[in-house]
């Protein structure tokens, strides 16, 4: 039997050493994610009351890091063709790429999809197949679950994003892998 001695603190001895410090469950989720995705997606405007359907790509990639305990991702996305969804909200990045890293159970974003503004998700593991992920920047505040399905190729994610405390987007994606 090992005897427990209070005066000995592990919280203390442990964040020394950001190799332990970094959750091995997200490490292990982000990587089931690498590849191209082929994303369907459904857009619910509130402000405009419209619905919009629109097919992206969707890129995630491990990209190297001068810290080995982190673990580094590029994000890239581009439309599958010409949607009129862009032209008539053109606050949407029809395409484009984000680098953003994992640091305890919060992924650092070099910036939002909405803005250019540098921010941070905090990560909430639901269990082996879905994370959520709760940001805030601006004036927005986002609600994402993404889940990944049937032997990792599939993904579904639904997006919630209120702006001043009024609920204005509702998203869901299906997202299909097309390669690794």
């Amino acid at each position: 039997m090992i005897a427990i001695n209070p005066s000995i603190k592990l919280t203390s001895q442990i964040s020394k050493s950001p190799d332990i410090a970094i959750d091995s469950n997200l490490r292990r989720w982000f990587s089931r994610n690498l590849g191209l995705w082929k994303s369907q997606r459904t857009y619910f405007l509130k402000e405009k009351n419209k619905t919009y359907n629109v097919c992206m790509f969707l890129k995630i990639e491990s990209i190297d890091s001068k810290k080995p305990w982190q673990s580094h991702y590029k994000f890239s996305w581009y439309p599958e063709k010409e949607f009129k969804f862009f032209d008539e909200n053109p606050r949407y990045q029809k395409k484009g790429s984000m680098n953003a890293y994992i640091q305890g159970h919060q992924l650092i974003r070099e910036k939002f999809y909405l803005c250019d503004k540098k921010g941070l998700s905090n990560i909430k593991q639901v269990d082996e197949h879905e994370m959520i992920f709760e940001s805030s920047y601006q004036d927005w505040y986002i609600l994402e679950h993404t889940r990944l399905v049937d032997m990792d190729n599939f993904r579904y994610r639904v997006i919630y994003s209120w702006n001043r405390n009024n609920i204005e987007i509702v998203e869901t994606h299906h997202e299909e892998r097309v390669s690794f």
